[in-house]
């Protein structure tokens, strides 16, 4: 074998919208009000083998908008999903490479999707801002290590 049968790969092989929602609950009334909501961002990384050496990595980011009464504005949510091929990649690497490297290629997709659906329901767009998702791993590995064996994550 040469040894570029060895060598790392990673490519996107495709990209798409796996699930949008949008509630608007209190159309056409809420468009009256004039308070500023207070808007919540929520993020969650999912990843599993398609075929061998192919992957499926979908981000879900919610966002909620609520008003001080806790009614709420609109509620968004997209599964932008990613078909990537990863082969020759230590074992030990593959899970920061799919929770990581995949959602910041993700994440631009689905801010522009989330932007996309509150400009349509009517509503000045929310432009999401950049994410850590190396951060956002570390702390996830360190709640992991802080917990009692079988212990379950909460999500």
């Amino acid at each position: 074998m040469s040894d570029n049968a060895q060598a790392p790969v990673f490519s996107i092989e495709k990209l798409y919208v796996k699930d949008l929602s949008l509630e608007v609950p209190g159309a056409p009334r809420i468009f009256l009000e004039r308070e500023n909501p207070q808007i919540n961002v929520q993020l969650r990384t999912e990843a599993s083998g398609v075929d061998e050496g192919v992957y499926e990595v979908t981000l879900t980011v919610t966002v909620s908008a609520k008003l001080a009464d806790e009614r709420t504005v609109f509620l968004v949510e997209v599964a932008q999903g990613g078909i990537f091929q990863i082969r020759n990649i230590p074992e030990g690497d593959l899970e920061p490479v799919t929770m990581i490297g995949c959602p910041n290629i993700l994440f631009p997709y689905a801010r522009e999707a989330i932007s996309d659906a509150i400009t349509r329901a009517g509503f000045q767009p929310v432009v999401l801002a950049p994410v850590n998702f190396e951060a956002l791993y570390q702390a996830q590995q360190q709640q992991s290590e802080a917990r009692e064996p079988g212990e379950l994550p909460i999500q």
